[in-house]
């Protein structure tokens, strides 16, 4: 055997080759024979150049692609007859190639899938939370909806401002100073009164007050506002109430119902109940899985390959980025967000490495694998859940070869979780 196999960790191992009789003679002219009939040089036809000549400007080079040629040829040999769950492209080092004696040594390391090995967890106890729906929850999401068909209309003169009323305002900051700065100023602002949109104190200040009333509230800004200069400053704000109003929610009905595609009101209520049964049962699931995860990188400790945690890194930002964009995030503003959150992104991405190393080995474990009929059963679990038609849903996720492998994982994870569970305690 021409190499030598050492663990420079639970995820990285170097190879280390040494050949004593290697000849790329016939590789490097073959390569310089290819370079001659593709190279234009001043004074001759394409491809007649003198292979001297070739030779004396793209030796070198030549000899070097043939080199790492035979060196990655070496490695990937030597990875499929070991076994090495090699990740990534290896890093080559230590090169010494003395073409006249036809020697070659090199080393080349690379970062592997380590082989992750579980302490007991059999007397692992969890407790899951309740996945119960009340009237209530079910109230609260129907308000939802109608709160979207809401009118806004002036209350009833004599009105005064109380918390979950609406008031149209001006308003003027002043400083201690005197000066009133015009990003204190607002005409016609709307404020809901308990929103906490102002500082503290603000809008309480603001309660009790009638239509056409004027008052000075005189406030301290908060330690940790973000503009440096209010900070812990003492201002007046000079308002003045131009109008009280108050939301109007329109009541539940059949004709209410069917705007939100609903056949009517109790077919909106029965399936408003089902879809937050569902959505609190995965909830309760989810926080429950977590937990599991927890537990099992808590207690099992394992090298994880940089490479794979840089790759989850990337998916974590470019998801963000979508996300924030949306929300009228720049690229000046993204910038600022990753370097603020950086430390929190690199432990999310390594704990989902590991997740998913954990994970996977407890598949084989079980011999948990997803099959079609399991992807049929959870597109039409989440139909129930989002409203939507079954072939709508299958004609996303089945026409785009990523986006059902995604989900096929995620099933294959959702199964793991059943027959790890099986063997803990869950109450």
């Amino acid at each position: 055997m021409s190499y030598t196999v050492q663990d420079v960790n639970g995820c990285t191992k170097k190879l280390v080759f040494k050949f004593d009789s290697v000849d790329l003679t016939s590789q490097i002219k073959d390569a310089l024979s290819r370079k001659q009939s593709t190279t234009n040089l001043k004074g001759f036809r394409k491809g007649k150049a003198p292979l001297a000549m070739i030779e004396q400007m793209y030796g070198a080079q030549v000899q070097n692609e043939a080199l790492y040629t035979f060196l990655s040829q070496e490695f990937y040999n030597a990875v499929q007859k070991e076994g090495i769950r090699a990740i990534g492209y290896p890093t080559f080092g230590n090169t010494d190639y003395q073409l006249d004696k036809k020697k070659i040594a090199f080393e080349a390391t690379v970062e592997i899938l380590p082989e992750v090995t579980l302490k007991d967890y059999k007397g692992y106890t969890f407790t899951k939370q309740s996945a119960e729906v009340t009237k209530d929850d079910i109230s609260a999401t129907i308000k939802r909806y109608l709160d979207s068909k809401a009118e806004m209309v002036e209350a009833k003169a004599g009105t005064t401002l109380a918390k979950g009323l609406n008031v149209v305002m001006n308003f003027e900051g002043e400083k201690a100073d005197g000066t009133r700065p015009d990003n204190m100023k607002g005409s016609e602002f709307m404020l809901e009164i308990g929103s906490n949109q102002f500082i503290p104190g603000f809008e309480d200040a603001m309660i009790g007050m009638k239509k056409g009333e004027k008052k000075t509230i005189d406030l301290t800004f908060p330690a940790d506002y973000h503009q440096e200069d209010l900070k812990n400053a003492k201002v007046k704000f000079h308002v003045e109430a131009l109008e009280i109003k108050e939301k109007k929610t329109p009541e539940l009905n059949d004709e209410l119902a069917k705007e939100f595609g609903f056949d009517s009101a109790l077919d909106m209520q029965e399936k408003t109940k089902v879809r937050q049964v569902t959505q609190k049962a995965r909830e309760s699931q989810e926080k429950l899985h977590q937990e599991i995860l927890e537990k099992f990188i808590a207690d099992n400790k394992f090298d994880v390959p940089q490479l794979l945690i840089e790759d989850q890194k990337k998916a974590l930002m470019q998801d963000l980025s979508q996300n924030l964009k949306q929300q009228g995030f720049g690229e000046d503003m993204l910038k600022l967000y990753f370097e603020k959150w950086q430390d929190d992104l690199n432990q999310k991405a390594e704990f989902q490495v590991r997740s998913g190393l954990v994970l996977d080995t407890l598949a084989k474990k079980y011999n948990v694998e997803a099959t079609e009929s399991d992807l049929d059963t959870k597109l039409a679990e989440m139909a129930v859940q989002s409203g939507m038609e079954t072939e709508q849903l299958k004609s996303f996720y089945l026409k785009n070869d990523k986006i059902k492998k995604n989900l096929m994982y995620a099933i294959r994870e959702e199964k793991t979780f059943k027959a790890v569970i099986s063997d803990m305690k869950v109450s």
